[in-house]
């Protein structure tokens, strides 16, 4: 067998291998998410439900409705920033792995490695905003 048959076996392998592992965490997301709703909603006692549906609205004043407000474009701004972020360094990363791996395929690990890294930027902007928004 040809080397370049050879290689087309092993990215197909890996491909197949990616696309199982990335749908099995979807799967598994999933499962915990309706596991965890169901619970919620059947798990709580009556009265807990009726305290929950009596609750009291809270009015707030000008200036805390402008803080939340502005809390809340924060957060956005924030997780927007991050994405941009990401989606630049990806498209500089993600180029230059590809060349790199065309030229040596056996660097096509260590390339994923600093492709996920660079979207780690979106990942630490969502952090932010989630930090910012149980400050509100």
């Amino acid at each position: 067998m040809s080397q370049q048959a050879e290689r087309r076996k092993r990215m197909k392998r890996l491909i197949t291998i990616s696309s199982a592992l990335i749908f099995s965490t979807v799967l598994v997301v999933l499962l915990i998410t309706l596991v965890s709703s169901v619970a919620t909603v059947h798990g709580r006692s009556p009265a807990a439900q009726e305290a929950e549906q009596v609750q009291v609205e809270k009015s707030y004043t000008k200036e805390e409705a402008k803080v939340i407000g502005w809390g809340f474009a924060a957060a956005a701004f924030a997780t927007a920033i991050g994405c941009i972020g990401a989606g630049i360094a990806v498209a500089y990363v993600g180029s230059a792995a590809l060349g790199a791996v065309g030229e040596k395929p056996e660097l096509a690990a260590r390339a994923l490695i600093y492709v996920g890294l660079a979207e780690g930027i979106a990942i630490y902007g969502l952090i932010i905003a989630i930090m910012i928004l149980t400050k509100i």
